[in-house]
């Protein structure tokens, strides 16, 4: 059993990485258009699918170790998923009364996000199945 203390190190590592993972996606969003928070969507989309395969390897097959877990799923997976970001950005849209792109963007945030979970879940289903 790990101790508190290296559980919220694991938890930190992992959040470091995440973040450092974010703000590179953010960049690369950036490059194709400014005025679309590309970075964000794909940041979520990405996280919640390794969050997906996350819970799946960890509850379907036990190959994760707690630690692990840890390390991935909360502090890798929650520091790179922008759920804080992805909901300032829809309201910039509301405000600017960009009613349409803040519909879009919450849309496909939202169902690009479980639909990736769901297929994270389902590729550890098929690969472990026998």
């Amino acid at each position: 059993m790990h101790t508190t203390l290296t559980s919220f190190l694991l938890v930190g590592c992992g959040g470091f990485i995440g973040s450092a993972l974010r703000y590179a996606v953010t960049l690369l969003g950036q490059r194709i258009s400014t005025s679309y928070p590309h970075g964000t969507l794909w940041a979520n989309i990405g996280g919640c699918l390794l969050l997906g395969v996350l819970t799946a390897l960890a509850g379907r097959t036990g190959t994760l170790a707690p630690p692990v877990r840890l390390l991935l799923a909360t502090g890798l997976c929650g520091g790179f998923t922008t759920m804080s970001t992805f909901t300032h950005e829809a309201l910039v849209f509301i405000e600017r009364a960009a009613y349409l792109h803040a519909a879009g963007y919450i849309a496909a945030t939202l169902l690009c996000c479980m639909g990736s979970f769901c297929a994270g879940l389902y590729a550890v289903t098929l690969a472990t199945r026998g």
